[in-house]
């Protein structure tokens, strides 16, 4: 990415990346440009796919600091029964 690229094409290409590197494939992570950071929200179901992200578009976009702010939310079998009201 160069510095005189528009933010949008920015986020476009960061998300185009993360979507289709093999590390990732994600489709939910929002992704935000402004000046020389780029920030990742969404939720990921571990660790390490939190870190693939931040390690994709670090290579994507060195000159970019990564804020990655994807929260890890675990995912597997319902615990308990729900209760409806």
């Amino acid at each position: 990415m160069s510095e005189r690229e528009p933010p949008q094409y920015a986020v476009a290409r960061v998300q185009r990346a993360i979507a289709e590197d093999p590390r990732t494939v994600e489709l939910g992570v929002r992704v935000t440009v402004r000046g020389d950071q780029v920030f990742l929200r969404g939720d990921v179901t571990c660790q390490a796919r939190r870190d693939d992200l931040t390690e994709v578009v670090a290579e994507l976009a060195p000159e970019l600091l990564v804020r990655n702010e994807i929260r890890v939310v675990p995912s597997g079998a319902p615990e308990g029964r729900e209760e409806l009201l």
